[in-house]
């Protein structure tokens, strides 16, 4: 693809989009796979820049998968416990935060010897609270560069036993703790400091241990135990939910633009915390249908909302787009995550919204939008991350077109996503 994407203005939405897989729940099982007993067969895996990462590095771990012409079916070749590699081996995850933090916790567990790094950005994210909490169970691992930062190297030693980590900044350091920890030779007992935030990601991978055989109990979220020296068993076949997260861009533009847009892959029974987006969507005005497996966004007047959405971080940047066509001040709150991932998401997202002429205010932890009295054509500089360059799509239903620049950066989770959009636009 091109350097710049140019989406001329669009008239109408309308259509049903077959969602791809989800990349948390495909780095996650794709993970748990590989530590669990028998072969497991996996149906709608996402295949994208995050996934290809942690398939690397699987490899390189010695792991034995057969990935499909279509990269949608893979098959995993478990080995029935935690690795244990013989020699010292370097894992590149990219920016791939679903890859790099599970795996230093799966590897801390026996006395390996692996240098996990990154790209630039990868290496301005933080994962010292992990690293903390992992040492609390015996674990070694030093810091290659930054103290806090990858890269980074673990020598092994995890065995478990009483944990408090810091997770007010990342789920991500709970959902490594929580896949490696059954594997782990004594009980763990994890205590939760600061907050938990982004609660709807743990219970995605507290759903997917529970399928492959393993149960872990919690005190409402505060205090996690887990039994250990278990084995996880694979459940056989596996089909991966689509991705809720992506579904967001296409029930928003039904939401601005539409006609009616049906996303299949998610619904009432999903795993998936970030299908809430859809209720946000109906406080703010629209028309939501709910299946178990689809979701559909019919257009109606949309007024602003007030919200904490530290539940859905990710799909929250949507919601920010639609309130440009909204009838009052939209505020987001609770979301200083966002400044923790593949860009300081609140920092670009002011600046690229104030390009278009909306009136933004960004607050150390919330966002206030109002729309603009008119729509301003812009180049929308994307900082390499996904999510800003697929929310910003949504300005070509404004009346006016929209540049975005280095499109491709959606390979991360949604490679075709400029394909899937185009496909239920209509002039």
């Amino acid at each position: 693809m091109q350097n710049f994407f140019d989406l001329k203005p669009i008239s109408y939405v309308n259509g049903t989009i077959d969602l791809p897989g989800s990349k948390s729940i495909t780095n996650r099982v794709l993970l748990i796979a590989s530590m669990s007993v028998g072969t497991t067969y996996l149906t709608n895996l996402l295949y994208s820049h995050d996934t290809e990462c942690m398939l690397n590095a699987l490899k390189k771990l010695g792991i034995n998968y057969n990935l499909s012409n279509d990269k949608k079916r893979c098959s995993v070749l478990g080995i029935g416990q935690s690795f244990n590699i013989s020699k010292s081996l370097y894992l590149n995850l990219g920016n791939a935060g679903t890859a790099i933090r599970p795996l230093l916790a799966a590897l801390s567990l026996n006395n390996n010897n692996i240098y996990l790094s990154g790209d630039d950005r990868m290496h301005e994210r933080p994962i010292k609270d992990l690293v903390d909490a992992l040492k609390q169970g015996g674990a070694v691992i030093e810091y290659e560069k930054n103290i806090g930062y990858p890269p980074i190297r673990t020598k092994g030693g995890f065995i478990g036993g009483d944990v408090i980590l810091n997770s007010n900044i990342s789920s991500q350091f709970l959902t490594s703790l929580l896949i490696s920890s059954p594997l782990a030779l004594k009980d763990t007992t994890i205590y939760i400091k600061k907050g938990l935030i982004s609660k709807p990601y743990i219970d995605i991978t507290l759903s997917l241990i529970k399928s492959f055989g393993v149960n872990i109990t919690h005190n409402s979220y505060n205090i996690f135990y887990i039994k250990g020296n278990q084995k996880y068993i694979t459940p056989g076949q596996y089909n991966i939910e689509g991705d809720a997260s992506s579904a967001s861009y296409f029930l928003a533009a039904a939401a601005i633009k539409g006609g009616k847009v049906k996303v299949v892959g998610v619904g009432k029974k999903s795993i998936q915390g970030d299908i809430n987006f859809a209720h946000v969507l109906e406080k703010m005005g629209a028309k939501i249908f709910w299946e178990d497996y689809s979701i559909t966004c019919v257009r109606n007047t949309l007024q602003s909302v007030d919200l904490d959405m530290n539940h859905i971080p990710d799909s929250a940047m949507t919601i920010a787009m639609v309130a440009l066509f909204a009838q009052g001040t939209t505020i987001i709150r609770n979301i200083y995550n966002w400044r923790v991932k593949e860009t300081d998401r609140l920092s670009a997202m002011t600046q690229e919204l104030r390009k278009i002429g909306a009136i933004v205010e960004e607050g150390k932890n919330f966002l206030s939008i109002s729309p603009p009295k008119h729509f301003k054509y812009s180049n929308i500089e994307t900082y390499n991350d996904h999510r800003i360059a697929m929310c910003f799509s949504l300005i070509c239903l404004s009346g006016i077109g929209v540049n975005i620049l280095n499109p491709n950066c959606v390979s991360k989770t949604f490679p075709n996503y400029f394909k899937y959009f185009l496909s239920i636009c209509h002039n």
